[in-house]
């Protein structure tokens, strides 16, 4: 595979924030309020999105998980919290999967890729960009925008995040059927976080999601959608950061030297 176009801001406990099919810009903003913390955020582009190519060998969720973690080991890091939004959710499932060592917990943060009777997942490709912001967000009038006013690259950059989407989600399904039984083997920590008003997939598959995974908490984020750290990004963060265990090893040592790093620059 192709290098793995990335950005890494902060410095403190590690941190792979993984973005959903709305693009890398959909978790920007929270990236560079976890890294306030502080923290150390390395956020990927997944490829075929925002511009970045795709190898046509490139299709699932799980060959995603494989690549970031060997992003970790290249990076060398340890005790990392891996946070997935929507696809990227589902790709922080499957890095779930994988009991890596460098993974000290992983949170899901209104993930798809499970298959719940009677809570299906809306089907992104048949909704108007103002019914994705209907679906989106508990407050869609604030958050609603016009694709008539992109510049003709801000239209090819959304043009192939769709594409790389229908890809990894098997052409708009948005689940792998075995994932669910699947997720019975996972021995890492796990949060589940969800919007109470995501019309993507609602709470209900939220809480099959946490009750498909041994040990995994619940938690619900009231007047908020399928975006939470757009929404409301604060309230996040404070969930996030109360899922943490205990930092250890190179993380723990990063994270003392950046803490007194930003106490002496605040003195």
């Amino acid at each position: 595979m192709e290098t793995i176009s990335y950005t890494s801001i902060g410095d403190g406990r590690p941190f792979l924030l993984l973005h959903g099919g709305g693009g890398p810009q959909t978790v920007a903003g929270f990236a560079e309020l976890l890294a306030e913390k502080p923290a150390r955020v390395i956020t990927p582009v997944h490829p075929g999105f925002g511009g970045t190519p795709r190898p046509d060998d490139l299709t699932r969720p799980g060959q995603l998980a494989a690549a970031y973690d060997k992003l970790l080991t290249d990076l060398d890091l340890d005790g990392v919290t891996v946070v997935g939004n929507s696809l990227g959710g589902w790709i922080a499932a499957e890095m779930a999967l994988l009991n890596s060592p460098r993974i000290a917990a992983v949170i899901l943060i209104d993930a798809v890729g499970i298959e719940v009777p009677g809570q299906p997942i809306a089907d992104f490709f048949a909704l108007s960009f103002a019914e994705i912001a209907q679906h989106s967000y508990h407050e869609p009038a604030k958050f609603r925008i016009d694709p008539a006013a992109f510049t003709p690259e801000q239209q090819a950059a959304m043009a192939g995040n769709r594409a790389a989407l229908a890809v990894y989600s098997g052409n708009g399904r948005m689940f792998d059927p075995a994932l669910r039984e699947r997720l019975a083997g996972v021995t890492t920590p796990v949060r589940v976080i969800w919007g109470e008003a995501d019309r993507i997939a609602g709470p209900d598959y939220g809480r099959a999601l946490a009750q498909a995974i041994p040990g995994a908490a619940f938690v619900l984020l009231d007047r908020t959608g399928h975006l939470p750290q757009i929404e409301t990004p604060e309230r996040l963060l404070a969930e996030v950061w109360a899922a943490l265990p205990p930092a250890r090893g190179k993380a723990a040592a990063r994270g003392k030297a950046a803490a007194r790093g930003k106490a002496v620059a605040r003195g």
